[in-house]
């Protein structure tokens, strides 16, 4: 056995080297991790406290308005400037499982990491109590926003507010939003009690409320939702998900049993704000590997098939990878696949680690190593070992984008350019310029380059050049894995 270990990581090894890349290469991960963490203070809205972003401002004060509720806080996705609550609420659970897993890895990061989740479970909270039998789950018209070049600081545009209800169900988006807040619960249960068990009381409301009112929330509000951030792989996933995460808070056998019942067995390759199977797999399997409990036993196989789907040299592998190495899944926006992905190399390399444990992809012999090894070279390649030698981290080394898609970043401040810049005066002077943005937002990570290797860096490019807040959240824990280990 000792030989097939030893020759699958010469192979490995070799492979690697074929792409180009360096396998020696050592980022300042440090670096990296808190930058990844800086940039959530440039996606805030609602009224901000004192923060180390300067170039924004208090914005979206009236969200909820229209429904009679208070909805301000929280934070916008990408460069746009709308509040959609399902990615924002997977973003809220990735970044807490990132604290949960790697606490004492994140080291001086974790006050950091608590407050941005904070900043999104006071929104999330807010969204499932302000009124009974209904859950809001966005702020602002998408398609009116979407014609406009404007700064969140001068938003003219319908800040119409969007929910699911008993007739109107939104299972995914409500399974998500109990995700968060029970994994939030568990980051918080040590410092601040009170709010902890707030945001676990909220999560078994809201997902009793997504298990007896079933339905996709993309066909109760259509294109307010679509094609943004349609529930493209169903709801099932996200009940799995919600009942993993409450399960993992609570230890209460009805979420055991409910997983049971669901048979979510659904093969997948993929991992992402939509598509949660992989994450609860790997959520679930932590028992049987950590705890050695043989009940979950089917998800550690689940999430092992995954993993084969996803090695470069497994005879199941269905991920395409760039030329310099780069995992490529889809054209729009591959990084957040690749983060999200990355995430559960890490998480499950770590398990494998604590129970000594190894699996077989046919005939390749996997080992915890044989994941963190993959895990590295795609945060590596994130952080500029690429063939562009551009790092993909806005404001992280010497090459980085400089034209991202983003209205905050790409128009002058407030305090630079005080008058209001309306709807379509940001197009012409600021959109549409070759120069760079005039506001560094410190720690973005863009949609990435295309499956050549190629990144144009235009700001026009929002496939390849917008952030998102999900893309964000899940590197946070590879970071701190990596990080923790220099």
């Amino acid at each position: 056995m000792a030989f097939c270990k030893g020759s699958f990581f010469f192979f490995f090894m070799v492979f690697l080297c074929n792409w180009g890349i360096s396998v020696s290469a050592s980022p300042n991960y440090r670096d990296a991790l808190a930058k990844s963490l800086l940039f959530f203070q440039g996606q805030r809205s609602g009224r901000l406290p004192p923060q180390q972003i300067t170039w924004r401002a208090n914005s979206g004060l009236s969200d909820g308005q229209m429904a009679g509720v208070d909805l301000t806080g929280g934070y916008y996705d990408g460069g746009d400037n709308v509040k959609f609550n399902l990615p924002m609420a997977f973003t809220t659970t990735m970044l807490s499982w990132g604290a949960i897993e790697y606490a004492k890895k994140l080291g001086p990061q974790l006050s950091s990491n608590r407050a941005a989740i904070r900043w999104a479970t006071n929104y999330l909270l807010k969204c499932a109590r302000a009124t009974p039998g209904k859950l809001y789950v966005g702020v602002g018209d998408p398609n009116s926003d979407h014609k406009c070049w404007e700064r969140p600081e001068d938003m003219d545009t319908a800040r119409n507010v969007y929910s699911v209800s008993s007739s109107n169900p939104g299972s995914d988006v409500a399974g998500e939003t109990a995700a968060a807040l029970a994994a939030a619960s568990i980051v918080f249960r040590k410092v601040d009690p009170k709010y902890s068990k707030l945001l676990i009381k909220t999560a078994k409301s809201v997902m009793q409320f997504a298990i007896h009112y079933r339905g996709a929330y993309s066909d109760s509000l259509g294109s307010t939702v679509c094609p943004f951030y349609c529930s493209y792989s169903g709801y099932k996933d996200e009940l799995l998900w919600g009942a993993a995460w409450l399960w993992r808070a609570t230890n209460e056998v009805y979420y055991l049993n409910f997983i049971k019942s669901l048979g979510a067995n659904d093969g997948t390759d993929i991992f992402s704000w939509d598509n949660k199977y992989a994450g609860a797999r790997v959520l679930l399997a932590r028992r049987s590997l950590v705890d050695n409990d043989q009940t979950f036993q089917p998800y550690r196989q689940e999430a092992e098939k995954f993993m084969c789907r996803i090695l470069p040299n497994s005879p199941y592998s269905t991920t395409q990878y760039t030329p310099g190495g780069l995992m490529y899944k889809l054209s729009g926006s591959n990084l957040q696949y690749v983060t999200s992905i990355t995430y559960l190399l890490t998480t499950y390399s770590k398990y494998m680690a604590t129970s000594k444990h190894t699996f077989k992809c046919g005939n390749l012999f996997v080992t915890s190593n044989t994941l963190r090894t993959l895990a590295k070279k795609q945060v590596d390649y994130i952080l500029g070992e690429n063939p562009m030698k551009k790092s993909y981290m806005v404001g992280y080394g010497t090459s980085y984008p400089k034209r991202i898609h983003h209205r905050g970043s790409s128009l002058p401040s407030k305090a630079a350019h005080p008058q209001s810049i309306g709807c379509k005066a940001g197009f012409q002077p600021y959109y549409y310029t070759t120069n760079p943005n005039p506001n560094i937002l410190t720690g973005a990570i863009v949609g990435g380059p295309n499956q050549n290797d190629f990144f144009p860096d235009e700001r026009a490019d929002y496939t390849r050049s917008e952030p998102a807040t999900y893309i964000n959240a899940a590197i946070v824990g590879p970071l701190a894995y990596f990080a923790g280990a220099v």
